[in-house]
């Protein structure tokens, strides 16, 4: 055997195979427009032969130079991870050793959807974030517009992205494993959570979470006989839930799981006669340890400018209607005493 057919079967003896898996990430990102990004790292690791498809990378080459290629796309879907987007400059940091430049903001949740920092917007906001880390159960109460369900929400998918939580769960009485009528029923009430959803992870991951269970939507009646751990819960409009209801959501709590509760007391659609499951589980835990409330004002609105004033006429609106049928009643009281 000539020195140079050797050569090469050693050669071709010590090469390994190495798959890599970044499931963490939308693989449309991650291997940029065109495959750029996928075209970059391969220049950068000239010795070893790279495929790429879907969410599975498989490598050749030298068993060192595998480990290291390994060990960089692994940095590199992390930062992808954490900021959902993933450019030129920090490939060449990464893979040069260098620390990548971190997207710094003040109050930021997350990084939604083409990096888009997703944050507390107004103090109430920050302080439901707050809240959350302090406290297993925090109820968000005010009006709509004031981002309690979104900011909700954020916080759901950072646990689901910083590994903290395995599903991230909301729950409302309109989760999603549900008969095809019914789904296509309810879907056009949940689109506000779909749509919160969509800024926040890239739509081919949501699919994929979606489609696993790993977030999941559907009604409450579906909680039932559940325990949810390792969790984020989120239960939305609970205003209209029954005393019975919500009391049978609070007992779905599990092992490392967090609760959070969405409301407005003032917008109340059950009959007259049944109490709110919100307005009473509000009274009963008002001093449990583990609980905590933020109450959101008019002032917290974050939809248009509009919004607020029109909130403010109707609750003029209704006060004043309120003050009439106060004075109707006292006057028919005063006709029946003559």
């Amino acid at each position: 055997m000539s020195a140079d057919i050797s050569n090469f079967v050693a050669t071709k003896r010590d090469m390994i195979e190495r798959l890599v898996v970044i499931d963490s990430v939308d693989p449309v990102i991650f291997y940029g427009v065109n495959n750029s990004n996928m075209q970059l790292i391969r220049s950068l690791f000239p010795k070893l032969r790279v495929a790429a498809r879907g969410t599975l990378i498989k490598v050749l080459g030298d068993e060192q130079e595998t480990a290291e290629f390994e060990r960089k796309i692994k940095e590199l879907e992390d930062y992808c991870s954490k900021y959902n987007q993933l450019g030129e400059e920090v490939i060449l940091d990464v893979v040069k050793g260098k620390p990548p430049k971190e997207l710094k903001m003040d109050d930021v949740i997350i990084y939604g959807v083409n990096g888009k920092p997703i944050q507390g917007r107004s103090a109430n906001q920050q302080k439901l974030v707050k809240a959350f880390q302090e406290n297993d159960l925090t109820f968000a109460l005010g009006p709509a517009g004031t981002g309690k369900t979104y900011v909700a929400i954020a916080l759901a998918v950072r646990a689901l992205k910083n590994r903290e939580v395995r599903p991230a769960v909301e729950a409302g009485e309109k989760l999603g494993f549900l008969p095809g009528d019914m789904k296509d029923k309810i879907d056009p009430y949940l689109q506000p959570l779909y749509d919160a959803l969509e800024d926040m992870i890239p739509q081919a991951k949501l699919k994929e979470y979606m489609e696993t269970g790993v977030i999941q939507i559907a009604p409450l009646a579906f909680m039932r006989g559940r325990t949810l751990s390792e969790a984020v819960i989120i239960l939305d409009e609970a205003q209209n839930t029954t005393t019975h209801q919500i009391k049978m959501f609070l007992t779905r709590l599990g092992m490392n799981a967090k609760m959070v509760i969405t409301g407005d007391v003032t917008q109340i659609d059950l009959p007259h006669t049944v109490t709110s499951g919100l307005v009473q589980a509000l009274r009963v835990l008002r001093n449990v340890n583990g609980v905590g409330r933020v109450q959101f004002e008019k002032k917290d609105i974050v939809r248009h400018p509009l919004v607020q004033r029109i909130v403010e006429a109707y609750e003029k609106h209704d006060e004043e209607q309120k003050a009439l049928r106060q004075e109707q009643k006292e006057r028919r009281i005063e006709n029946n005493r003559q």
